[in-house]
């Protein structure tokens, strides 16, 4: 049998309106005193009022990866934990400069790589500045080397990195002036300039005649630089191979001066006499 239209009304569920969409409107009871308003026409879009226990759909992202260990690690992992204590507290290229500057000059023809440094607390030049190319890169730097040239004395190697767009160095020397350097030079070429004045030989000759262009050290990653003194000599024979560049013309060097007794003396008041080379030209 046929159900009126009025029978069917009575028959559906009561629905609250407090639980009716918000697209559909509130329409108050008649009972609850309340002013009936139109049903809006708005559509349910994504700002209308959520259930309290919505939560956004999830979406395609990429699935997150660890980051790729950092160089320095291998070096860390080596040390005890008094080292890497040690080590965790050069936060800046001053601090590296004063761990080289209390690190006695080595004398023995040999090359230590950065964790032997640490376990001998010993190094010379390139010693010093392997080690601390390892230390700039906990510091976000890249491990570069550039090789001083000089004639009739000691090569010297340095480690440099850079502050905003300048230039500095740290190095490990037996000469006092060739030690550090702040990063305040605009090149490369400025930056080996400023050693000019304290590069001399026993004789008193200023011997600086040029060098390297900058060695990164990340290729020999592969050969634990680090770790292995074997690696060194690898590192060596890279920079004798490295591009060069030329300070001085030679009506310049013909002109050079003796370097006075003032300068002589302060920078080797804290040498070891062991490790002056003997000049082969007076």
């Amino acid at each position: 049998m046929a159900r009126s239209a009025a029978e069917y009304h009575r028959a559906a569920p009561k629905v609250n309106d407090l639980q009716r969409p918000w697209s559909q409107g509130y329409a108050a009871s008649p009972a609850s005193g309340e002013v009936p308003r139109a049903a809006s026409s708005r559509p349910n879009t994504s700002y209308d009022r959520q259930p309290v226990n919505w939560r956004p759909e999830p979406q395609n992202r990429t699935p997150w990866k660890p980051m790729p260990d950092q160089p320095y690690q291998p070096l860390f992992a080596a040390l005890d934990r008094s080292h890497r204590r040690e080590l965790s507290a050069l936060k800046t290229p001053e601090l590296i400069q004063s761990y080289l500057d209390a690190t006695p000059y080595s004398t023995e023809p040999i090359y230590r790589a950065p964790l032997r440094v640490v376990r001998e607390r010993k190094a010379h030049c390139f010693d010093g500045a392997c080690f601390a190319a390892a230390l700039l890169t906990r510091l976000g730097h890249r491990p570069l080397l550039v090789d001083m040239l000089p004639w009739d004395d000691d090569d010297h190697v340095i480690a440099i990195f850079k502050r905003g767009p300048c230039w500095g160095a740290i190095a490990k020397s037996n000469f006092t002036g060739l030690r550090y350097r702040e990063p305040v030079y605009r090149d490369l070429r400025e930056l080996l300039m400023s050693y000019f004045e304290p590069f001399f030989n026993l004789a008193k000759n200023r011997t600086l005649r040029g060098y390297t262009r900058p060695l990164s050290l990340t290729r020999f990653a592969r050969h634990d630089w680090m770790l292995r003194d074997q690696t060194m000599d690898l590192i060596a024979d890279a920079l004798d191979r490295a591009p060069r560049v030329t300070l001085f013309s030679k009506a310049q060097i013909r002109a050079f001066t003796k370097v006075d007794a003032i300068t002589y003396r302060a920078n080797l008041a804290w040498a070891d006499a062991k490790g002056l080379r003997k000049p082969d030209h007076t």
